[in-house]
Formats: C-alpha cells, sequence, structure tokens
C-alpha cells in the first residue's frame, strides 16, 4: 500500500493560503484545499476558484467540498485546474449525479463526516476513487482526533482496495493509528504549519514507516 502525506489549508483569505501553498509546494505532490461554504458548518474559507490557477500545474489539487450541493463548485474548480473532487453527502441531494459530473473532470470521491454513517453512501465503492473519512467534526482544524471514527474506516477497509483518506487531527501519533485502521492518505493542518512545514512533514514520513 502506497502511503501519502497531504498537506490541508483551511483558510478564509487568499494570502494567508497563497503563503501556504508556498511554504509546501517545495516537497507536497498534493495540496488539499479546504472549501467551507457557512451553511455545512458555521465558518467560511475563501470561495474563489481563479487566483489558484497560478499554481495548479505545479501540483495536484484535491478540493474538499464541507459545502450545500458540491456539485455546483466541481466546473468552477476544474477550470481553476483541480484534479481531484471531494463532496460531503451530507449536503449532497444526488450521490450519483454528483460522482458522474466529478468523473468527467477528473478523480471524485465522497467525503463522511464523523456522525454519518457508512449505510449513508448511495453509490458503489467501485464507482469512487476515493472516500474521506472525518476524524474530527467537519468544518474546522485544531480539533482533537477522534478515535470513535476509525471504526468506520476499518469495516470500509474490509470491503474495498480504494485509497482511504483520513482528515482531522492527524498528527505524529494519529497518523499511526488511522493507518493501522486501513487509511493510506492523511491530510493534515494544523500540524504541518506548526512550525517548519517541511520538518513537520517528515515527522509524519518518518511515523509512517514504523
Amino acid at each position: 500500500m502506497e502511503y501519502s502525506i497531504i498537506p490541508g489549508i483551511l483558510e478564509k483569505d487568499w494570502p494567508s493560503i497563497e503563503m501556504k501553498i508556498q511554504q509546501v509546494l517545495p516537497f507536497a505532490k498534493a495540496i488539499h484545499i479546504d472549501l467551507i461554504d457557512g451553511k455545512f458548518a458555521p465558518s467560511a474559507t475563501f470561495m474563489d476558484p481563479q487566483p489558484f490557477k497560478k499554481y495548479t500545474k505545479d501540483a495536484f489539487f484535491e478540493l474538499h467540498m464541507m459545502v450545500e450541493e458540491p456539485i455546483n463548485y466541481l466546473k468552477p474548480f476544474s477550470d481553476a485546474g483541480f484534479q481531484r473532487f471531494i463532496g460531503h453527502i451530507e449536503k449532497m441531494s444526488d450521490q450519483v449525479e454528483f460522482v458522474a459530473k466529478g468523473q468527467l473532470l477528473g478523480e471524485v470521491g465522497l467525503g463522511i463526516d464523523q456522525d454519518s454513517e457508512l449505510d449513508k453512501i448511495e453509490v458503489s465503492f467501485s464507482d469512487l476513487d476515493i472516500l474521506l473519512f472525518m476524524t474530527v467534526k467537519a468544518g474546522a482544524s485544531n480539533q482533537e482526533f477522534a478515535e470513535k471514527n476509525l471504526e468506520k474506516i476499518k469495516k470500509t477497509r474490509e470491503k474495498t482496495f480504494i485509497p482511504i483518506e483520513v482528515d482531522g487531527g492527524i498528527n505524529d501519533q494519529t497518523i499511526f493509528l488511522a493507518k493501522k485502521s486501513g487509511a493510506d492518505r492523511f491530510v493534515t493542518t494544523s500540524f504541518i504549519f506548526k512550525e517548519a512545514p517541511q520538518e513537520q512533514y517528515k515527522i509524519l514520513q518518518e511515523t509512517l514507516l514504523h
């Protein structure tokens, strides 16, 4: 199984996003951008896809949509160069339609918040490029990792070989627990930007080797 660590960026303004992109571009193969509309969760992030065009040729950008009807954001962010699209099932009226449209634009997956159960997924795993599980309540960084969420990852890994991404509270302790549960992609937001991002990234890489 190939493991990957993906820096996550959750910010309200473009200068903060740009600064973090520039910090991780030298070493990150993929960058995870959080999109929150203020309806899915109380907070809201920067929502304009256009400025990202400056960077989307330099790394693989994935969009994590914590929004109402994520299908509406697929085309604008695809036009800006994003290549992977993850929409949350909780505010999505038609999972099948979302996945079908996403497949035309790049890789597509579904996000499952910590309080949602697996039986809420209405699409065959074989139609997805990725499943993302929250290990905190979706919508804010700096939350504490909740181990109870790992059970869903274990159950999913027993059923499918598709990539499973974990988002929320990932640090040098919790990444090992997530890996043991069957996850192979790990989004790290506050941990990687806490100090020198490249050094923090290396710490996570070394933890995955054990």
